[in-house]
């Protein structure tokens, strides 16, 4: 399976608005990166945002599981775009 460029960033920005709705998680994303509410419309469209939003989605299977449910997407996706969206300097070869 292979996704492009601009299905990753609508994919990222899903998962921004997925995150968004859940209290608990948002707020542990905001804590993780050290954001506050009001930055999000500064930094939403940022290359290095999404992929922070991907890799917070990606810590747990759960969280993966419920947004490609809500999305009616392949579980898979989200690591696809996260890939896509870190290019070759994402690339881990361990």
């Amino acid at each position: 399976m292979r996704i492009g460029q601009d299905t990753a960033e609508d994919l990222a920005a899903s998962a921004t608005i997925w995150l968004a709705g859940d209290p608990e998680i948002a707020g542990g994303f905001l804590s993780a990166t050290g954001l506050a509410p009001e930055d999000l419309a500064q930094v939403a469209g940022d290359r290095g945002f999404l992929l922070a939003v991907l890799d917070y989605l990606l810590q747990r299977d759960d969280w993966v599981l419920a947004f490609a449910r809500d999305q009616g997407i392949d579980p898979a996706l989200p690591m696809l775009a996260r890939q896509v969206l870190a290019g070759r300097a994402g690339m881990n070869w361990t």
